[in-house]
Order: C-alpha cells, then sequence, then structure tokens
C-alpha cells in the first residue's frame, strides 16, 4: 500500500489543470487522483494568496506559483466508513449520533471517514460543517455540529462554561463497592473530575455498567480515569492491558442537555439501547 506526501509548485511548464498535474508529477492513473481529490487528500494554495483549501474539483484550472499537495495513503482511500445518523437539524446546528470508528474530524490524508465531511454532504444544498466537541474515534455518540461560524462560537462557548451537561455510559472491568463516586485525578497537571453511578453488574463477565458525568473535558478523561482506579474500560485499546474485546471499546456519549444558544429553548438528547 503506497503512502506518500508530494508538494508541488507549479510551473509555467505544468499542465494548468489540477488532476493533469498531479498526474505528472505522481505517476498515479487519473482515476486514483480523482478519487484521492474526492476524499479531501488534496489541499491548494493560490499564488494571489488566502488559506490552504482541501481541493476536490479534478477540473480546477492552476496558475503558476500556485501550491498543490498530496496526502496519499492508499489504505486509508479504501475504507468504507461507517454512515453517521443525524437525529435533529435546528438549520444553525444539528444533533448527529457518531458511531464507533469514525473520525470526528479528518487529517491532511482525506475526510471521507469522518464525520464532519458526512455532515457536509448529507444536507442539500450542502452546509459547512464545523467541530464545537470531540469524541474519541473508537467512542460512539452524541455529537453538535455547528454550520456557521457564528453557531460554532456559541455552541463552544456552552462547553467551554460547562453549560452542556454530558453523559456517558460505560462498562468496565469489576464490580464497585459503592453504587456512586467521584473520582477526582488530575491529568496532564490539571484538575479532572468525573463523576459515575452503577446501573448494572453482571457477576458472570464480572463487568459493571457505569452512568458517567464529567466537569472537565480532559483528553481521554473517562478512559484514563477508570484505568487510574485500576479498572479500565472494556474494548479501549489504549488504556488498560489485556483488556479488548470483540465488541470494540465500551463508552458512549449517551446524553446532551443544554439551553439552545439562539431560542433559549431547552434541549435534551438521549441514546435508548436500540440507538447505540
Amino acid at each position: 500500500m503506497q503512502k506518500f506526501h508530494r508538494k508541488i509548485t507549479v510551473s509555467a511548464a505544468d499542465r494548468p489543470v489540477a488532476s493533469d498535474c498531479l498526474c505528472a508529477h505522481t505517476g498515479l492513473s487519473k482515476g486514483r487522483v480523482k478519487d484521492a481529490m474526492a476524499k479531501g487528500a488534496v489541499t491548494l494554495r493560490k499564488t494571489t494568496g488566502g488559506a490552504r483549501r482541501r481541493l476536490r474539483r479534478a477540473t480546477a484550472a492552476l496558475t503558476p506559483g500556485d501550491v498543490l499537495e498530496l496526502y496519499y495513503d492508499e489504505e486509508l482511500l479504501q475504507r468504507k466508513p461507517t454512515a453517521a445518523r443525524c437525529l435533529d437539524d435546528l438549520g444553525r446546528y444539528s444533533v448527529w449520533y457518531k458511531p464507533a470508528g469514525l473520525m470526528a474530524q479528518g487529517t491532511q490524508y482525506g475526510d471521507h471517514c469522518c464525520l464532519l465531511r458526512q455532515v457536509e454532504i448529507h444536507f442539500r444544498p450542502e452546509r459547512a460543517a464545523f467541530l464545537v466537541h470531540r469524541l474519541d474515534r473508537e467512542a460512539a455518540g452524541l455529537m453538535l455540529v455547528a454550520h456557521d461560524k457564528q453557531a460554532a462560537a456559541r455552541l463552544s462557548d456552552l462547553f467551554s462554561g460547562n453549560q452542556i451537561s454530558k453523559h456517558y455510559r460505560v462498562r468496565v472491568r469489576g464490580e464497585f463497592a459503592e453504587k456512586t463516586g467521584r473520582i477526582d485525578l488530575p491529568l496532564d497537571g490539571k484538575p479532572a473530575l468525573s463523576f459515575y453511578s452503577v446501573s448494572d453488574y453482571d457477576p458472570v463477565a464480572a463487568v459493571t455498567t457505569l452512568e458517567v458525568q464529567i466537569e472537565t473535558g480532559r483528553l481521554h478523561q473517562i478512559r484514563r480515569h477508570f484505568e487510574l482506579i485500576g479498572q479500565p474500560v472494556l474494548g479501549d485499546p489504549q488504556y488498560g492491558t489485556g483488556n479488548k474485546n470483540t465488541e470494540g471499546l465500551q463508552l458512549i456519549a449517551a446524553g446532551l442537555r443544554f439551553r439552545c444558544p439562539f431560542t433559549g429553548q431547552a434541549r435534551e438528547y438521549a441514546l435508548d439501547a436500540t440507538q447505540e
């Protein structure tokens, strides 16, 4: 499987059409170049200025001085992403179910395997999609996506001000002596606080199902906190040695509760077992 990065500063001798220029500089077939462009693996910075942006149109005209970049990962481009589901469309933002294995946003090597790209092309006409909070690639659950910069800023303010209540459901190794508890352990030198309550215990598998809420949003906070107390989340590929299972990471962002930053209306979303 090929994986490479090619940066091309367009000269007067180059072909003036994006796909033709990329074919000439990489040796890839036109079909592969077009596929990579459609999946977000090509960027363009115009000589006239402006930010670098993804270039998807194979017939885009080039001028000398333009900078094309191709981040080619054959294995990634061949992946078939699981489809996300739109649960509610509020116009300026929408609510989605992100399945496990789907990235929240793309990388330089493409964006067809990410939530934001699926959101963009879900609507007709296409809408802009802005990330306002994160959910680990391995985890499934609810996410808000903004459709304009002001909506993104207002929703981000709600998250940073702890005005959005986030509820998670996790399955971990072992039994808990208390039905409720808190984990107050710093992460990366910063305070981190998680609250949990036991909703079920399977004595045969020695697995506990917990409802979890966090007051801080540290990187992988829930996963790291439960590993630190010796009861890692099932299926976690990174935290908890020998903790893998066939069902993947058992962490679901199961609930969101907030007031709409535009209408002031209370909004609440919850996943039941049939939606997970």
